[in-house]
């Protein structure tokens, strides 16, 4: 069962400009995402700071929550700022609850504050990368042309004030109020549609993204459709069937990114599309016949699969974890769908015989060197930037330095486990040794171990 958590927002406006700031890729939740001040209700909050009679009306513990988030993360005084008539205007603005298939749920209050100056602030650099005031029609501007990631409840304040900079209702600020869908769908970067489907994936991931890109009135594909059981099958198809689907592309062989993709297009009349190490792999794993009836479209490293807004979307080769697996980036590199190159929830294997270390850490290299504004893996949410990335090439190469000083030490199998993993569930153990094993590989390439 998921954990709900509460939080605050807090949009800040002065003369129809609205405060934006971008968190830092390293964050945890919501890495790189353009959001509002703001952050979780700690325990704390429940007593302390004595508030304005003002402010009676917003319970206590809100709004201490907000006043210290921004005090934190912009070093303003709220408190301090009424007292001497800056802020003219303080109301809530509604609640906006993650959806259910999040292993963390925040329950997010969101309030408007209007000052009657632009405050002098400073962004703590552990939380904020940037920030900037702007119309709201700006921001959703650059939403809509693809230049910023951010969570629906922020495009739809944004929305919402850019059509009354007082409006006091915001539609679609809480998931039940937005346009509702068989399966749960996000659009973090506009025109990129991640539906979560639940899948057979590997635990502590549940769903595996299926992503339909596509702009309208043109080719529109669905991407990795893999769905756990005949019920979600149907609920995928009548998703699909709102907007029309041409094509279904597959990133690579695994199960979790291609269960039922063959019934979903032999439902919908329409080919797949993959790469060829891909197509082989499936048919000696899964048999013929998976193919039957079905047309089969291959695609190589620059093949152009659809478009987005007007651009290309290119295919990239990113071997490693799979031979055959594929990403997808358009012309402006705004995104990128690395698939399971890196994985939102848990780790990657690598595995014989279709995994192979050292073209595993090429492809981190080669899309990082690309610099996507954002990426999106094949488990969890988008994410802004390459951190992530970095992060797991780092994480790898330490793994690789940490494996050859054990086997120094004379270590065998078991022995790596033991001081690798101390912690591992054990039904993940046998996972844990093919990565071993991999670097191992690695190792033996490269000439350094026998």
């Amino acid at each position: 069962m998921s954990r709900i958590v509460d939080a605050v927002t807090a949009v800040l406006v002065h003369r129809g400009h609205v405060m934006v700031l971008k968190r830092q890729g390293f964050l945890r939740a919501f890495p790189g995402y353009s959001a509002f001040p703001g952050g979780k209700v700690d325990a704390e909050d429940a007593s302390g700071l004595d508030l304005p009679t003002a402010w009676h009306a917003i319970e206590s513990r809100l709004l201490r929550a907000l006043i210290r988030e921004l005090q934190e993360e912009i070093a303003l005084d709220l408190v301090a700022l009424h007292t001497e008539g800056g802020v003219l205007t303080l109301r809530d603005l509604g609640i906006a609850l993650t959806p259910a298939p999040a292993p963390v749920r925040f329950n997010t209050h969101f309030f408007l504050i209007e000052l009657a100056e632009r405050p002098d602030v400073k962004a703590d650099a552990h939380e904020i990368a940037e920030f900037s005031w702007a119309p709201p029609g700006e921001w959703l501007e650059q939403y809509q042309n693809g230049r910023i990631i951010a969570a629906p409840p922020t495009v739809a304040v944004l929305r919402a004030l850019g059509t009354n900079i007082n409006a006091d209702e915001i539609p679609g600020l809480h998931f039940e109020t937005r346009k509702r869908y068989e399966l749960p769908l996000i659009e973090s970067v506009a025109g990129v549609r991640q539906i979560l489907v639940r899948s057979n994936t590997i635990p502590p991931a549940q769903h595996t993204n299926c992503f339909l890109l596509g702009d309208l009135q043109s080719h529109r594909v669905l991407v990795d459709p893999s769905p756990a059981d005949d019920a979600e099958m149907e609920k995928l198809v009548a998703v699909a069937n709102r907007f029309g689907i041409h094509e279904i592309f597959l990133t690579h062989h695994h199960p979790d990114h291609r269960e039922r993709a063959n019934l979903i297009a032999r439902t919908l009349d329409v080919p797949m599309g993959m790469s060829e190490d891909t197509q082989t792999r499936i048919r000696e794993k899964a048999g013929l016949a998976y193919f039957d009836e079905i047309s089969v479209n291959i695609y190589r490293e620059g093949d152009v699969l659809c478009r987005w807004l007007g651009q290309a979307v290119e295919v990239y080769e990113v071997p490693g974890h799979d031979e055959g697996q594929l990403a997808l980036m358009p012309e402006s590199r705004a995104w990128c769908i690395v698939s399971d190159l890196i994985q939102g929830l848990g780790t990657v294997v690598i595995a014989k015989p279709e995994g192979n270390m050292r073209k595993y850490l090429a492809s981190l290299r080669k899309v990082i060197e690309l610099n996507p504004m954002a990426i999106y893996p094949s488990h969890g949410i988008g994410l802004g930037g390459t951190f992530r990335l970095r992060d797991t090439l780092h994480h790898r190469e330490m793994r690789e330095k940490q494996i050859l000083a054990l086997i120094h030490e004379g270590r065998d199998m078991s022995g790596m486990l033991a001081a690798i993993y101390p912690d591992l569930d054990p039904r993940l153990l046998p996972l844990a040794q093919m990565n071993i094993e991999s670097h191992l590989d690695k190792l033996r390439e490269d000439g350094v171990v026998a």
